[in-house]
């Protein structure tokens, strides 16, 4: 087959005009169903491509795989194989999924190999060991730091100079669909003169997106930025659930504790950093002089579209913010080659957030600390209701696109509904 311009390729299978789980995306994830056990799919449109499926008929005999790679319950094992053949995969399934290539779409496997979306379960993509978030969004960190300290020295004085962050906990991380308990914590506002305890009333989404590595180092090695692609996989939306008040008393001198550890959201499918290529952009400029292992000399940034909704139970969705990863002042190459410059060790599946996401206006605002400014501006809902923070029963949900050419790579949404506390 001839080589085609990007945005000519067409599938045979029936996609629709916004789909995000295009023929130039093809993230990998990790499904089942009543007929089938754990194994790596890919996504396009409302199908998934049964990798385990495909490789019994022979399609990827050429790609140097194990046996039953496929048939696993995280991609860990498979993204250990290394980019070359990940890539691969990726490329050899595009290619059979294009219109004009008879393989697939005529095989008699073909039912077999191509599963309904709608029909799967999906589960954690990856196995993640270690978690760090970042606070990498200058707009979001002066928004915070103007509520809660002098505004005209909202910024540490180290956040220019280095991507802030902290370890966060891994066992609470969730797939997209998980519903979510209200925390319980202690909380101390200005006028109490003690804590008290009890559910958080200041339960607070925070939009982000977050990275995979793809590839482990040893304890004492470093990643350099200019090499920071070649370790990480691909991405995936990230809601940090964040309790706001309990997060106030508990987090000065050592940082977010009680009021981060209780849940995070994450959706299923993980975008390769192949199908965001031709989404690179700049970053914002650097407003201090960097140290030089912090020095880019390629594009880090992404255009990639965020949307949060806040639905109330029974009720409709309620667009509240609209941002974009591309406002980011410390991009992922930079945030890696600050994770190991000390000797961190980092192993596959790793995840690392890249921070809330808030942009230069008030309805790109990444948290509802921001998007109702500490509770002073509630937000109105259709239904007549008001949002100071989530309420139980709220349902949070994001979504994020990037379209460029006529090319449009979506990462699906990232969904978790409200309980009460326990």
């Amino acid at each position: 087959m001839k080589e085609q311009p990007l945005a000519a390729l067409k599938s045979w299978v029936q996609i629709s005009k916004n789909a995000d789980f295009t023929i130039y995306n093809l993230p990998f994830g990790v499904f089942k169903n009543k007929r089938l056990s754990p194994r790596i799919g890919i996504a396009i449109g409302d199908k998934i491509v049964d990798l385990s499926v495909l490789h019994e008929h022979g399609f990827l005999s050429e790609i140097n795989l194990p046996e039953n790679i496929f048939l696993r319950d995280s991609l860990n094992e498979f993204i250990a194989l290394g980019k070359p053949i990940t890539k691969k995969v990726r490329e050899t399934v595009q290619k059979l999924l294009l219109d004009e290539n008879p393989d697939l779409k005529d095989h008699q496997a073909r039912g077999k190999v191509m599963v309904n979306r709608k029909e799967a379960t999906m589960l954690m993509p990856v196995k993640i060991g270690d978690y760090t978030d970042f606070y990498s969004s200058k707009e979001h960190a002066t928004n915070v730091g103007t509520m809660f300290r002098d505004p005209e020295n909202a910024l540490l004085p180290n956040w220019k100079h280095l991507p802030v962050g902290y370890h966060g906990r891994t066992s609470s991380i969730v797939i997209s669909g998980t519903e979510i308990h209200r925390p319980k914590g202690q909380f101390k506002d200005p006028d109490m003169e003690k804590p008290s305890f009890g559910p958080s009333r200041r339960l607070d989404f925070e939009l982000e997106m977050a990275f995979i590595v793809g590839k482990s180092t040893k304890m004492g090695e470093s990643v350099k930025i200019d090499a920071a692609e070649q370790y990480i996989f691909g991405m995936v939306l990230f809601n940090d659930w964040s309790a706001r008040d309990i997060q106030a008393w508990e987090y000065v001198p050592l940082g977010p504790f009680l009021g981060k550890s209780f849940a995070s959201s994450i959706s299923p499918w993980v975008v390769t950093m192949d199908a965001l290529e031709p989404f690179r952009t700049a970053s914002p400029e650097p407003e201090e002089e960097l140290l030089p292992y912090l020095h880019c000399k390629k594009d880090f940034g992404y255009d990639i579209n965020l949307e949060v909704y806040i639905q109330p139970e029974k009720g409709k969705d309620n667009l509240v913010c609209q941002s974009n990863f591309k406002y980011m002042y410390w991009n992922i190459a930079q945030q890696l080659a600050h994770q190991t410059v000390n000797g961190c060790n980092i192993q596959i599946g790793d995840l690392y957030a890249s921070g809330t996401i808030s942009g230069p206006t008030e309805d790109s605002y990444g948290s509802m600390l921001e998007l109702a400014w500490k509770g002073t501006k509630p937000l109105r809902m259709e239904d007549g209701s008001e949002r100071k923070f989530i309420e139980d029963g709220d349902t949070v949900k994001m979504k994020g696109h990037a379209e460029k050419d006529g090319v449009r790579v979506g990462f699906g949404e990232v969904i978790g509904k409200v309980l009460p506390a326990k």
